[in-house]
């Protein structure tokens, strides 16, 4: 069941030019247990009262199974957005009121699939780090992942850096950054030019292979979406999480 509490700001920081990187505690003290990739909604209400709400994936890097102290979102701006008002000018030290954890965009443990494909774009990426220590563990025991990740240029990739450290530290985990608009100055082996869901083509995806994670932009997820489907994969492996911006 879902848990009402307050969230204190601990620390921010600029991940790109128009998204947050924000750190939280429960302002009772309390860790917060979680599955990675549920997600958290923050209470607010608008100007002339009327209540609202907004909902940010755990970003999180914890074992991956017990509960965590620190809680981890990504926040991007939305031009005269009033979540984009309300965080952006937040305060360290700043409360706001929240609730959850809430979701199942979460790797199942029934699963019996070889490879996992993880499609994202923008801040879609978050559930995908809070999940690093669980595909840790499915790549020791043999299984494939992939990261397929979409950004217009370098300084989008959010959590790139980090990916890309953790690609090279487990042999079955990959990262591919997809760059639709422009390419890095120094390009990598896994760079892509291109949309994800075009890029996906390249893995060649099959049922009897593959579960197929997409979480961001709706247009990538329906793109996607419908490239798996076309590719075979049955709606029962194709498991979506949709990013819509409000005002």
């Amino acid at each position: 069941m879902a848990d009402h509490f307050q969230l204190r700001l601990v620390d921010s920081t600029m991940l790109a030019p128009t998204v947050r990187h924000m750190a939280f505690e429960r302002a009772d003290g309390q860790p917060l247990a979680f599955v990675p990739g549920q997600f958290l909604q923050i209470h607010f209400h608008y100007e002339d009262g009327v209540a609202t709400k907004r909902s940010y994936s755990v970003g999180t890097v914890g074992d991956g199974s017990s509960p965590v102290q620190r809680i981890e979102i990504a926040v991007s701006y939305v031009e005269g957005g009033a979540a984009t008002r309300l965080l952006g000018e937040l305060p360290i030290g700043g409360v706001i009121d929240a609730s959850g954890p809430y979701g199942r965009f979460c790797l199942q443990a029934g699963d019996t699939n070889g490879r996992y494909l993880l499609l994202a774009t923008g801040t879609g990426v978050t559930p995908y780090r809070a999940m690093l220590p669980q595909i840790a563990e499915l790549v020791k025991r043999g299984r494939e992942v992939v990261l397929l990740y979409g950004a217009r240029n370098e300084t989008e990739l959010l959590y790139g850096e980090e990916f890309e450290a953790f690609a090279k530290a487990n042999p079955g985990f990959s990262f591919y950054g997809c760059l639709s608009r422009q390419p890095r100055d120094v390009p990598r082996p896994n760079d892509r030019p291109g949309h994800v869901q075009t890029v996906l083509a390249e893995l060649a995806p099959t049922a009897e292979r593959d579960i197929a994670y997409l979480c961001g932009n709706p247009n990538m997820v329906d793109a996607a979406f419908a490239a798996l489907k076309e590719s075979g994969l049955p709606v029962a492996q194709i498991r979506r999480e949709k990013y819509i911006s409000s005002r």
